[in-house]
């Protein structure tokens, strides 16, 4: 049976404890050199076959400029597995490309253990920071996981698991790398879950991964409604949602912002071989709430079943269903499960 683990924000909070420490010792000139290339790298178009993580300081920075955020979209993404698959939890994970481990912590967040983890990555020293904040966590589960070195590219193997996680990884690959990497999750995975960037190219991506995964016989869970074509026209629109990252005071500081929070973006597809109860249909755009009135842009089922894009108009004479509209947030189902 599935069950959630111990509340995301705990979660969060042993994550950013975990992280308080990292910058230490480091040059502050230094960490912020290590920043800025991240920065350069992440918001570049050009793909490489070589780890965008090359030291201590790259990986500390990485870390307290990246995981927070990485962990929240890739929890927001499992949540959405999750609920389609609400009696089931995986046993065993790989995670692909996981540097310092935000996909095992999310998966840590999501559902109880037992569970095998194994982290995959090019670069030894985010591996060597991921075990390190493992072992801070407190999780058996997090503390018990295997940090392997591998190629993430053409040729990769990957040992059966019952989930497979691939998050923030397929920009960094050339074409014919990244397909063979979603391939290779399709072939091993029972459940795979692939998450990019919320921008039109990290969506692009996630479509041909979406493409492949049902190509190889796996069904959609989330975020879409459907196996079918996406209705999205691309050059038009993209399919992206938002999860909410609380800021420490060292993320505030490395990333030189003044907000307690920040909205990261991100577009996922989360794919099985099991059974599932995708939504009916999902809310893809922020909520717009008017007077006497909540506009809804949905994604699901048209005339005669067929998938499309929607619009919804949910007023006080609705009643309850109201009162769940002005409650409902991007990415969520609709209409809302019944308790």
């Amino acid at each position: 049976m599935n069950a959630s683990a111990p509340a995301p924000a705990t979660t969060s909070e042993t994550l950013r404890h975990a992280l308080g420490g990292l910058l230490e010792g480091l040059p502050p000139k230094q960490a912020s050199a290590a920043v800025e290339r991240l920065i350069a790298n992440y918001r570049g178009t050009t793909p490489t076959d070589a780890p965008v993580l090359r030291d201590r300081s790259d990986v500390a920075a990485y870390a307290a400029y990246r995981m927070p955020a990485t962990f929240e979209a890739v929890r927001s993404a499992l949540d959405g597995l999750a609920e389609a698959a609400p009696h089931w939890a995986p046993g065993s994970h790989v995670d692909v490309g996981g540097g310092t481990g935000a996909a095992a912590w999310a998966a840590d967040a999501t559902w109880d253990g037992p569970r095998g983890t194994t982290v995959l990555d090019w670069a030894e020293p985010a591996l060597a920071l991921g075990k390190e904040l493992a072992a801070a966590s407190g999780s058996p589960v997090l503390r018990g996981a295997d940090w392997r070195r591998a190629v993430i590219g053409a040729g990769l193997v990957l040992p059966e698991a019952e989930l497979v996680t691939v998050s923030y990884v397929l920009g960094e690959l050339t074409p014919e790398a990244r397909r063979a990497v979603v391939a290779e999750a399709a072939r091993a995975g029972q459940a795979v879950v692939v998450i990019e960037p919320g921008t039109p190219e990290g969506y692009l991506r996630i479509r041909e991964a979406r493409d492949m995964l049902i190509a190889a016989g796996l069904r959609v869970a989330a975020p879409c409604p459907h196996d079918g074509t996406c209705p999205i026209e691309v050059g038009q629109d993209w399919c992206h949602f938002s999860a909410r990252v609380s800021r420490s005071s060292l993320h505030r500081k490395v990333k030189g912002g003044s907000l307690p929070y920040e909205d990261e973006k991100f577009s996922y597809v989360a794919a099985t071989r099991f059974p599932v109860e995708p939504a009916v249909s999902r809310i893809t755009r922020r909520p717009q709430i008017r007077k006497g009135l909540v506009l809804l842009d949905l994604c699901g089922p048209q005339g005669a079943g067929a998938p499309g894009l929607t619009r919804a108009t949910v007023t006080k004479r609705h009643g309850d269903l109201y009162k769940s509209a002005r409650d409902a947030d991007w990415g969520q189902e609709w209409p809302p499960p019944a308790p």
